[in-house]
């Protein structure tokens, strides 16, 4: 999906959604970038979210203008303030954009209430029709609740600690390379994870566990009239505290491997490592990301996940080098396999480290012409924040110690990983002649899903007079809140003063009269 940018006059005059109190089937979702005038706009016409579970659900806080958040307005005035007039705000897809969804189990079994937390408790409001849900999550939580009531599942009791099935995780795929292009999204399928009141598999209530996953395979399966289920998943969990998921995994039913097509790349996402809600909108920004990548760049992609944005831009920006720093032990098996599929044209040197980012930073940093940073929505740790706001001390610090020491050893294969390694190592086909990578990054890109701390990152940078901010653009990723995703990009030194018109000197003559 690309994004395009629409010449002034900017704005969102051309949607054609109204607000009624029976709505129309919602019109064609177009995703486009548009430029954020300074000057006030008429009242656009109403892209409403027509969901029945709005005020009493807590997912999503307005109903009205989805298109444009108010928070667009502050984004707009704050990258103004910094020299960015041409903030631009990808409205993304309204309805049925999540792909991904966890949802807590509550009731009974012959009123199992299936969706989120009221605001400010425990008590879990049903969402059968969610309209931020992509339709074929919604058909699985139906086909979940007929198993709750057929089998007789008890959902958990937080106040006893006792029942069955606690949570459920739902994640769609789309990738279906078998249908035409156009069909794959509304066609895609659905990876269910149980979450289940035990210690194990063997644990009491297993018997319940399997027949639970068999009914969901067996009506939702690729044998029954409707495939919807792409697999079945359980995860075990026992605490009594607020934690959905348990480390203990297993797979059930279904295709083990679970592909998304993003950025350019197959990626391959464990039930237990972080994918993003929004499909759609994160290639968009992968797409738009890529472009202030120079070609053959050295990357290092801190909070890097399964690395998707590291090996995205191995496939598309043929990178000399990639090196993924990822806290989250999980997401090393979904990078193993991603990287497996990367195209064979692929000559980058790509590393995946199982380490925590703000440990040492300077290390991660010396090597690379880009940074990407991507962090939770708390933002960047005052480490990471401080090492790169004194980046010149980083040069000096890599001219005055030895090269850091890779423990990676080389192998036939050696993005194979064992177990007791904490890194994953593929070495470049070719290697270069000479290293003429700069010691330190010269742009930084930020991916942000906190607004108000991404806010603070950025004034603290600019302080340093060490970074100024080129270019900075909004995503749609969860329309009917007050969230926005942000990428910005930032480059070394002192900001570049725009070249201006030079203005007419007036003679002498000119000026006395």
């Amino acid at each position: 999906m690309t994004l395009r940018l629409i010449s002034p006059p900017p704005s969102f005059h051309r949607f054609t959604c109204h607000a009624t109190t029976h709505p129309p089937p919602p019109p064609p979702q177009i995703s486009t970038a548009t430029p954020i005038s300074s000057t006030p706009h008429p009242p656009p016409l109403t892209c409403a979210l027509h969901c029945s579970h709005f005020q009493s659900c807590s997912g999503c806080t307005h109903e009205l203008n989805l298109h444009r958040p108010v928070i667009v307005e502050d984004a707009a005035n704050f990258f103004r303030n910094y020299g960015v007039t041409d903030f631009t705000f990808d409205t993304c897809k309204l309805w049925g954009w999540r792909c991904r969804a966890k949802l807590a189990v509550r009731g009974s079994s012959t009123n199992p209430l299936i969706g989120l937390y009221e605001e400010g408790t425990h008590n879990v409001i049903d969402i059968p029709e969610c309209k931020a849900h992509h339709p074929n999550i919604n058909a699985a939580v139906e086909l979940l609740r007929r198993g709750i009531t057929e089998l007789d599942i008890e959902p958990y009791l937080e106040d006893e600690g006792t029942g069955n099935l606690r949570y459920v995780q739902m994640a769609v795929t789309t990738h279906n390379t078998s249908l035409p292009a156009g069909q794959r999204y509304m066609s895609g399928k659905v990876q269910v994870t149980l979450v289940w009141n035990s210690r194990n598999e063997k644990s009491h209530g297993s018997d319940k566990l399997n027949a639970l996953a068999n009914f969901l395979w067996k009506n939702g399966g690729p044998q029954s009239r409707l495939h919807l289920i792409h697999s079945v998943w359980a995860n075990f969990q026992t605490t009594d505290k607020n934690i959905i998921f348990g480390n203990r995994w297993r797979h059930l039913l279904g295709e083990r491997d679970f592909w998304e097509h993003v950025g350019g790349i197959d990626v391959s996402l464990a039930p237990s490592s972080f994918g993003q809600a929004n499909t759609r909108a994160f290639d968009s920004l992968l797409q738009k990301l890529q472009k202030y990548v120079p070609y053959e760049s050295s990357v290092a992609d801190l909070y890097a996940g399964a690395g998707v944005i590291g090996l995205s831009l191995a496939a598309t920006r043929k990178c000399r080098s990639i090196k993924c720093i990822e806290i989250n032990k999980e997401s090393k098996v979904s990078f193993e396999k991603t990287i497996q599929r990367l195209p064979a044209t692929v000559d980058s040197s790509i590393t995946w480290h199982h380490a925590d980012a703000s440990k040492d930073p300077f290390s991660w940093l010396v090597g690379s012409d880009v940074v990407v940073i991507d962090p939770p929505r708390k933002g960047l740790d005052s480490s990471l924040i401080d090492a790169l706001k004194n980046i010149s001390l980083v040069a000096r610090k890599a001219l005055s110690s030895s090269e850091r020491s890779n423990s990676v050893q080389e192998e036939k294969r050696p993005w194979v990983l064992r177990a007791n390694e904490t890194s994953v190592a593929r070495k470049a086909l070719s290697s270069p002649e000479a290293n003429i990578t700069p010691l330190v990054p010269q742009t930084l890109i930020y991916i942000s899903c906190g607004w108000e701390s991404f806010k603070e990152d950025c004034k603290s940078l600019l302080s340093s007079k060490a970074w100024y901010l080129e270019k900075a653009h909004g995503f749609n990723f969860f329309p009917g809140t007050q969230s926005i995703e942000v990428l910005a990009v930032f480059k070394r030194g002192p900001q570049k003063k725009k070249p201006g018109k030079k203005k007419k000197k007036h003679s002498q003559g000119a000026a006395r009269h």
